[in-house]
């Protein structure tokens, strides 16, 4: 059932812009991630995996071409960003077991706050947290990082970055936009 303000009715999104993993790329964490033999939460899916980096969360579905055309117009980083993947963490306060970068490289930075100055004119707020790119390995995770028998090490070149629909806990793609010439 669609939110309902007031007496009228509006059919809402849930959104957010990532960065997708390649096939390949989903195989390979996801083999990692089973060496990990989780004896808690509840694994990603693999065709799940991806790395946020703006969470939009409900949006009026009218609204969405806006959004398109505002990205269309995004000023790009002069390289794609290169992603490195090589920390264990758990996020205790959203009960997740995450791969993160320790070192953030500047150009998803740009791009992430590109997006979110881009997204203020149509009312589209950060959040007011600072932005740390993971990817997400489990939901309701308790206790601490799991021992791995080999250090994360997954480096992502981002040649697009998509906005994604969730739906009843699938992601469907509804836009891309490419990172290069």
């Amino acid at each position: 059932m669609a939110p309902v303000y007031g007496d009228i009715e509006k059919p809402f999104k849930r959104l957010f812009f990532a960065l997708p993993l390649s096939a390949q790329q989903s195989r390979a964490v996801a083999q990692w991630r089973r060496g990990l033999a989780l004896r808690s939460g509840k694994p990603v899916p693999a065709a799940n995996f991806h790395v946020t980096l703006l969470f939009l969360g409900a949006v009026d579905a009218a609204q969405v071409p806006a959004i398109c055309a505002a990205v269309d117009q995004l000023a790009l980083p002069t390289t794609p960003p290169r992603l490195l993947l090589d920390r264990l963490q758990v996020w205790q306060r959203a009960n997740a077991l995450v791969l993160e970068a320790q070192q953030p490289p500047a150009a998803l930075l740009q791009l992430v706050y590109g997006l979110q100055q881009t997204l203020l004119p149509l009312g589209v707020e950060a959040a007011s947290r600072d932005y740390r790119p993971h990817l997400t390995l489990a939901r309701d995770f308790r206790g601490r990082p799991p021992e791995a028998s080999s250090t994360p090490d997954f480096f992502l070149a981002a040649r697009h970055f998509t906005l994604y629909e969730s739906r009843k806990g699938a992601y469907w793609p509804l836009a891309q936009w490419p990172l290069s010439n």
